[in-house]
């Protein structure tokens, strides 16, 4: 790794998780790492800044003089950044983060990919967990903060690696998705529907990303995918040329509780084991299965992995308990898009039986925005006995008038959330706030005001 002490490589978006995650592994290289962000924030920044890594706010050119020996670009970047028409100005050698992760560290490993619409966060880090439960020391870039490990990636000296693999595109440059560049030899494809909008037509233009995906699987790897999944069972038939195992067909489950935090394992029919955790929801439980079954593909054992997930922690943000004020217990969720508000709210609903389920969503997704899910937003809520949601600026429809309809409430300002929220506030509440950004602080807000209705 020596010889890598005096590169230096510049990256510019640094403060997503995913571009954060690439600086910290290439620190561990033994590369100099500077970067930059039009809005340096935590928790990334503060991950950074612990390792050293000097950060600049905004896109001043001044950062690239003198040059770097690489510039890394995020997908953030687009044409006429100041930075970005520098960088090819004076023709310095630039990248994508998916392309140099590549290059630099995935080439040489054992890749085990978890790619999908939803779920790819949680059973990534289900997946570093069991591999590092047995023992095995798994390197991982993850979109989210391991609550096991307390870092979203790390480089080991094993060959496992496990990457959570976004369909989302590369680069300004790139427009294949990011997982085109991951050389998988376990992959794990947790389901697949339409979203991200903003830069795929339509569901078969996802399919034929996720098809260049499987071409890139060597005939000893192996795809792990659900049976029953209709689009994934498309891509499937389109070529597939590597070793296979399905959910619902090799294996299977069996809930001994109603919100999934007890389930027996299936293999060929057979009860391998009972898994008891802490996570609740049958999406979870998907989830598990697949990463049994890939873990199973490097080795460990089914008995091994059910003993891991029972110590399996939750990454940050997926149903997770920020508070209890008397009684009424909150909850953060990165839930934005219906199928996964849909099973979250159900997964909540079957742990806490007839106690009330209050649900807050902000619709924040470039998706979302488009309205793509306007016909299906309102009834993945019908679990929540109240929901109430908050219509941001630059929506290109009406949310207020689709929740009039369905007889929800609508505001534009949180403020008024959080005071709709405390009236009808009290003991043996949950209140699952939903959203995939940062909603404007409501979470610690409204902690406080319901702290301070009740002190």
């Amino acid at each position: 790794m020596s010889n890598n002490n005096n590169k230096h490589i510049h990256i510019l978006g640094i403060c997503g998780t995913f571009m954060g995650g690439i600086a910290a592994i290439a620190q561990s290289l033994g590369y100099k790492v500077t970067g930059s962000d039009q809005n340096v924030y935590p928790p990334m920044s503060t991950q950074l800044e612990e390792l050293g890594i000097e950060l600049t706010q905004g896109y001043d050119p001044k950062q690239l003089d003198p040059a770097p020996d690489m510039v890394v670009i995020g997908n953030a970047m687009s044409r006429g950044n100041a930075c970005v028409e520098y960088v090819l100005e004076q023709g310095l050698n630039y990248t994508s983060g998916p392309e140099w992760l590549k290059n630099h560290l995935l080439r040489d490993s054992w890749v085990l990919a978890v790619a999908g619409t939803h779920g790819k966060t949680t059973t990534a880090s289900m997946l570093a967990w069991v591999l590092e439960y047995a023992g095995l020391r798994p390197g991982f870039l993850i979109g989210g903060i391991v609550q096991n490990f307390g870092v979203s990636a790390r480089v080991s000296d094993t060959p496992f690696f496990v990457i959570e693999a976004d369909e989302y595109d590369t680069a300004f440059f790139d427009k294949r998705s990011k997982f085109v560049h991951y050389l998988p030899r376990t992959l794990i494809m947790n389901n697949l529907e339409f979203d991200h909008a903003d830069i795929f037509a339509d569901l078969n233009a996802i399919q034929t990303q996720f098809h260049h995906l499987i071409r890139t699987l060597p005939g000893k790897g192996k795809a792990i995918y659900p049976a029953d999944d209709a689009p994934i069972q498309e891509v499937v038939e389109r070529g597939f040329w590597s070793e296979q195992e399905t959910l619902k067909g090799d294996w299977d489950y069996h809930l001994l509780s109603a919100d999934g935090s007890q389930f027996e394992v299936l293999l060929h029919g057979e009860v391998q084991g009972v898994v008891t955790w802490d996570a609740i929801g049958e999406h979870n439980v998907k989830n598990a299965m697949m990463t049994i079954a890939a873990a199973r593909h490097v080795g460990i054992p089914v008995e091994v992995s059910i003993d891991a997930l029972a110590e399996f922690i939750s990454p940050k943000r997926r149903m997770e308990l920020i508070g209890e004020v008397a009684g009424i217990r909150i909850y953060d969720d990165f839930a934005h898009h219906p199928t996964a508000i849909k099973t979250t709210l159900a997964g909540l609903k079957a742990k806490v039986g007839s106690d009330e389920v209050v649900a807050i969503l902000e619709p924040r997704s470039n998706t979302m925005k488009m309205g793509v899910h306007k016909q299906t937003l309102l009834a993945s809520l019908e679990q929540a006995n109240k929901a109430y949601l908050f219509e941001p600026e630059g929506l290109d429809w009406s949310l207020k008038a689709q929740a009039q309809e369905a007889g929800r409430e609508c505001d534009s300002t949180i403020e008024s959330i959080i005071e709709k929220v405390c009236a009808n506030a009290q003991a043996g509440q949950h209140i699952l706030i939903m959203s995939n950004g940062g909603f404007a602080g409501i979470h610690q807000k409204l902690l406080a005001a319901l702290q301070a209705k009740f002190s």
